[in-house]
């Protein structure tokens, strides 16, 4: 189901976002199939708290996935980046993140990841680049020679603002990116402080920034070569999916249906999202950004075709040395 989220404004509050830090331990190795078929009853997953995850925010919020004998120990991701040398060590069952860090990580590190489900497709104002209201920076021409904040190198936050910085007739070369990665949780800060001179930042980030600081758009980020573009995907190494299949199984049915429900009640995905990790220290959204911030498209099953796409702006802009075939990532 395709949609335009519409977004209400909201008068500016101080909302703070704080860092958020993990709750998973290491993941126990496969034991034996339980009486309901789940190799596995409790997983460690890591998902970045972004609003591309809320297909799987709801299922954890509406106990879907304890519905299929699951229970989910939950930890934060700051980027994809930053969990999938864990996943492969076996810290990690299931990840949620960016395709562009996963295809990186398959090509580059040869690691054994698939994608067993789709989690977003961007639609218009979910990801944008900001500025602040004060700042001489008035059109995409005028990042030249300034600092553009993004929360990793080379990843799905470059990707989209390299595409569309370079569709507005500006060399990537003319922009600066920073040497370390920027957490989205602490990016409105650094674009408030000057620390950065723009920040690419996707929901509910962009809407702290711009009731809490101030921060105006730039320029939104679908548009061009990363119009609805597939965003984020769930993720398991090959070894664990031949371990698990029916642990897999109920995760992803289970999934499924926190993405259906996404896709067409924002008010389940503003309930699971300010009830996220538990309270305000470990990053609850608070419920006037969960009101306005802008909604994806949350696919129920996975479209290769779609998950292509993202290889192939890998390779137009250079995150990859050549092209590549996604279907070897993508599970049965």
């Amino acid at each position: 189901m395709f949609r335009s989220p519409m977004r209400i404004l909201a008068p500016p509050l101080a909302i703070a976002l704080m860092a958020i830090s993990g709750c998973a331990g290491t993941a126990a190795t496969a034991g034996s199939t339980s009486p309901n078929g789940l190799q596995k009853t409790t997983l460690n997953v890591a998902v970045v708290p972004a609003v591309d995850s809320a297909g799987f925010f709801v299922a954890l919020h509406e106990g879907l996935f304890a519905k299929e004998g699951l229970t989910i120990h939950y930890t934060p991701a700051t980027s994809s980046d930053t969990v999938i040398n864990q996943q492969v060590a076996g810290q990690y069952d299931i990840t949620g993140g960016n395709y562009v860090s996963y295809i990186q990580h398959y090509v580059t590190d040869h690691q054994p990841l698939e994608i067993v489900a789709e989690g977003s497709v961007m639609q218009e104002g979910t990801q944008a680049i900001y500025t602040m209201p004060d700042s001489n920076i008035k059109s995409l021409a005028d990042l030249k020679g300034h600092l553009l904040g993004i929360n990793a190198p080379l990843n799905i936050n470059y990707l989209l603002a390299a595409s569309v910085i370079t569709e507005n007739g500006i060399q990537l070369s003319q922009v600066r990116f920073p040497a370390q990665p920027i957490p989205f949780p602490t990016m409105a800060a650094a674009l408030a402080s000057g620390k950065v001179d723009a920040a690419a930042l996707p929901e509910p980030f962009a809407t702290v920034a711009e009731q809490e600081y101030g921060a105006v758009k730039l320029a939104d980020l679908n548009q061009g070569a990363t119009e609805q573009f597939p965003i984020q995907g769930y993720v398991v190494t090959k070894s664990w999916a031949q371990a698990n299949p029916g642990t897999l199984k109920a995760f992803v049915s289970a999934l499924s249906q926190g993405q259906e429900t996404a896709d067409i009640s924002r008010r389940a995905v503003e309930q699971a999202m300010e009830s996220i990790a538990g309270g305000p220290q470990n990053g609850q959204i608070q419920p006037i950004v969960a009101s306005v911030m802008s909604l994806n498209i949350y696919p129920t099953a996975i479209d290769k075709v779609r998950i292509q796409r993202v290889a192939d702006v890998m390779y137009q802009f250079g995150l990859l040395r050549s092209r590549f075939n996604v279907s070897p990532m993508i599970g049965p």
